[in-house]
Parts: structure tokens; C-alpha cells; sequence
């Protein structure tokens, strides 16, 4: 042992995520604004990384707003920043998307407490990946989005091998191809963003291609199955003074209604946009425009096209 850490036979030189990048090499002898063009031009390959793997993006939001329509849910699993970025994208979509708290769910080895600091030793324990998903009664119905820049993380692996022992569909996101996550997933996301500016610190590049896939993972699944209008986020909740005056702009903005005529609405509809739309549009009453939304699966889309 080294201090409190079990020293592994762990191969990280075939890893992309820790190769040195030329361009960085030098980046201490640099000026400040040298120093952050340099990291800007890495960025800059990011959104190119991505696009890569779109195909692979629009297959698991197809499954993940599947599993919404069913019951299921979304489990995001991952260690260190990859964790913390599923928590964050979790944690996003109440009040983005007026989701119930447990449809998106964050893992992250360690618990609460690895949110803010890192916890020694977790990561490499494949078993607490598989305790994590049972402590939130994870099934078949539920979707499992896999997260890890390295592609080879033992607590990742763990929840992976358990939910494809519940024959649950499994994505993986990593930025190493031909990693052990790739081949245990069903749908492989694998974003190949290149070295880091700073060797082998994955919460950049790598993080913000993980950020960019998770963001349209829950925005793409979310879109389908009705949450949003337009690009409306119609299904937003009013919990704040922002969010009441932004509902008032969304009824507005799809209805073209005067801002007197949107406030009645949401006054009779309790503040539901959704209703208060169908209800301008279809010229209902409140009642009849939430009967409306039930029968079409909570979709404006299909209300007016008569489409249920």
C-alpha cells in the first residue's frame, strides 16, 4: 500500500485522455492570454468531437424517452467528475422541465460527500457500483447512462454489470474507444476529444464533452415526450419570481396572447402552462383543455393536431 491508497497494475499510457498534447507542452513559459488561447483552441475541438457521435446520442435519448413514456428512469452513474456532472444534469431537469425529482437520477461513488470532496478509493470498487444502483431499486425499466472519461473505472464497470444482468439497456459515455465501457454497453457514446491541455485532467475536455452529450440526453428525451413546445419549456414550474414572470412570456410567446389574457389562464389553470396554452388555443375551459393534454399523453403537439 502507499499511504492509504492499494496500488494497482493500472496501464494508462493507451489511454487518449493521458497522452501528453503537443500544444500544451510548454504552456508554463506562456503569457496569461498566450497561455488561454492555448486552452481556447482546444476547446474549439470540442462541439467536433461531439458531432462525431450524434448517431449514437439519438439512439439512447430514443431509449431513454422510451423508458419516460413506460414509468422508467434515467440513472446516471460515475466517479469524480463524470459523477458530479450526472448529478448536475439530474438535478437540472425539475426545474427545467417540471420532471419528477427520482425520473433523472445521479450516482456518484461515495456518496454525498464525493459531491464536494473526493473520497479515497471508492471509484476502484466494483461491487458499491452494483450496491449504488440496488440502494435505488434499479430494474429493467429504467435506462443506465454509464459515465467515465477513462472508459475503464471499477465502480462504473460494477453498476454496468449489474444492470445488463437485469437485461436494462446500458450507454456508455467515455472519451477512450476501446475501452471496457465500450464493449459492455449497448450504445456506446465515445466522444474522442484528443489530450488534455493539462495532462490527464479529464474534467476538461473530456468533462465538457460529457456535459455537452448529458445535455442532450435529457433535453432530447424531455422534447419527446412533450415537456417542450416549440423550444417552450411549457412543463417549467413557478418557484421563484423569475420562473412565474417566464411562465407568463411562454404562454404569451406560444399563444400570442396579451399578458392579461396569459395571467388569467395560469390563474384558472393553477399555474400550469401546459393547460393554459391548450386552453387559449382550443378555446376550452381549463378542465376540458387538462382532459385534452391527458388523452394526448401530455403533448401540446398532438392536442392541436388531433393526433389522440
Amino acid at each position: 500500500m502507499m499511504g492509504r491508497y492499494i496500488m494497482q497494475n493500472i496501464n494508462l499510457s493507451h489511454l487518449v485522455t493521458e497522452s501528453r498534447n503537443h500544444a500544451s507542452e510548454q504552456i508554463d513559459e506562456l503569457s496569461t492570454l498566450d497561455m488561454l488561447t492555448v486552452i481556447n483552441n482546444e476547446d474549439k475541438t470540442i462541439a467536433f468531437a461531439v458531432e462525431q457521435v450524434l448517431p449514437q446520442v439519438a439512439l439512447a435519448v430514443d431509449k431513454i424517452a422510451n423508458a419516460f413514456l413506460q414509468g422508467g428512469r434515467l440513472i446516471y452513474v460515475g466517479a469524480g467528475t463524470s459523477g458530479r456532472l450526472g448529478i448536475l444534469d439530474a438535478s437540472e431537469c425539475p426545474p427545467t422541465f417540471g420532471s419528477a425529482p427520482e425520473q433523472v437520477v445521479g450516482l456518484i461513488a461515495g456518496g454525498n460527500t464525493a459531491i464536494f470532496k473526493a473520497v479515497e478509493n471508492v471509484e476502484d470498487n466494483q461491487s458499491l457500483g452494483q450496491q449504488d444502483l440496488q440502494s435505488v431499486g434499479f430494474t429493467a425499466a429504467d435506462i443506465l447512462v454509464a459515465i467515465a472519461a477513462s472508459g475503464r473505472t471499477p465502480y462504473v464497470i460494477g453498476a454496468m454489470n449489474y444492470a445488463k444482468s437485469l437485461n436494462a439497456t446500458v450507454v456508455s459515455l467515455c472519451c477512450n474507444p476501446n475501452s471496457p465501457m465500450v464493449s459492455l454497453a449497448d450504445i456506446a457514446i465515445t466522444p474522442v476529444v484528443g489530450p488534455e491541455v493539462i495532462t490527464g485532467s479529464s474534467r476538461m475536455k473530456a468533462g465538457t464533452a460529457q456535459k455537452l452529450v448529458l445535455n442532450m440526453l435529457t433535453t432530447g428525451s424531455m422534447i419527446k415526450i412533450g415537456k417542450v413546445f416549440g423550444n417552450l419549456m411549457v412543463d417549467v414550474e413557478a418557484t421563484n419570481a423569475k420562473l412565474v414572470e417566464r411562465q407568463i412570456n411562454i404562454v404569451m410567446q406560444a399563444t400570442s396572447c396579451t399578458r392579461q389574457q396569459a395571467q388569467q389562464a395560469l390563474v384558472v389553470t393553477k399555474r400550469d402552462c401546459k393547460t393554459a396554452i391548450v386552453m387559449i388555443l382550443t378555446h376550452t375551459d381549463a378542465e376540458q383543455a387538462k382532459a385534452l393534454l391527458n388523452q394526448c399523453g401530455g403533448s401540446i403537439r398532438k392536442v392541436l393536431s388531433d393526433a389522440c
